[in-house]
């Protein structure tokens, strides 16, 4: 797998994880009360579970932090450029100039191709109509 794969699915990986660890977070977090003007929300009682629940953050930064420290190598091990900003600019600007002469010559070929379908199409319409009055003789 190539680096910028990896590094899209390194992506796709801290958004998962993020997603999950904001969604827990949600669910599991005590109620609170929003103004004084409502009841006490309902208190939980202490359980086994809410050990675990206390734990499960902790899990889950940790291995977001880990995801991330994962891409920081991943983009770490990306090949630097040579020659810097003003040989990727005349690279681009290389690269465009064959861009546009491939477009040319697709253009080209394009009105070339317009061009024979609708010769394709009269003598179809030439053909229909010497069927059609073969017919009509009959």
């Amino acid at each position: 797998m190539d680096i910028i794969s990896q590094l899209q699915e390194q992506v796709n990986t801290i958004a998962a994880l993020a997603f999950n660890t904001f969604g827990t977070l949600q669910r599991d977090a005590p109620p609170v009360r929003l103004s004084p003007n409502y009841p006490e929300p309902p208190s939980q009682e202490p359980t086994e579970d809410n050990a675990t629940i206390a734990e499960q953050p902790k899990l889950m930064s940790a291995a977001l932090v880990k995801a991330a420290k994962q891409f920081d190598a991943l983009v770490a091990a990306l090949p630097l450029s040579d020659g810097g900003e003003e040989e990727q600019l005349k690279r681009i600007a290389e690269l465009q100039a064959e861009n546009d002469v491939v477009g040319q010559e697709l253009q080209k070929q394009l009105q070339a191709a317009e061009k024979e379908l609708v010769q394709v199409q009269e003598l179809f319409s030439q053909v229909a109509d010497n069927c059609l009055n073969l017919k009509k003789a009959d």
